[in-house]
């Protein structure tokens, strides 16, 4: 896969993320959050938009480093790679009206990337990425 291919994915997503970090905070419907907390109990505090989101940039970042990272060392820099982001979101939100840096976001953040990469470590997505990076149909 060529590089610019495998780099535009997580450029587009972090601009997303640019772009969501700079919309007013909006409160989760409460029904939700009592649904997701049954369903979780043992997680708390977790902003599963900023999992999600994160957890989507991990993957990304992870192809877009190619086919020399795919082993831990790619995981490790693509979760700091993605903390290092989430860092930069939360500062960037303290200059927006109705929101503000909260380090419960920014450890959601973390937990998205980390909880990705332990994904890409299971062997059928690992070759997954291969054939991806190798051009190969999947």
């Amino acid at each position: 896969m060529k590089t610019w291919l495998r780099i535009v994915p997580a450029i587009i997503w972090m601009a997303v993320i640019f772009y969501m970090s700079h919309q007013p905070g909006e409160a989760l419907d409460e029904n939700v959050m009592v649904w997701v907390k049954k369903l979780f109990p043992f997680i708390r505090d977790l902003n599963f938009g900023h999992f999600i989101a994160y957890f989507i940039l991990a993957l990304f970042v992870y192809l877009a480093l190619g086919a020399k990272w795919l082993n831990w060392r790619g995981r490790l820099l693509t979760v700091l790679i993605c903390v290092l982001y989430g860092v930069t979101d939360e500062y960037h939100q303290s200059f927006i009206p109705g929101r503000s840096p909260d380090l419960l976001d920014l450890r959601n953040d973390g937990i998205g990337a980390l909880i990705a990469m332990l994904l890409v470590s299971l062997k059928p997505v690992h070759r997954l990425y291969i054939r991806l990076l190798e051009g190969k149909k999947y």
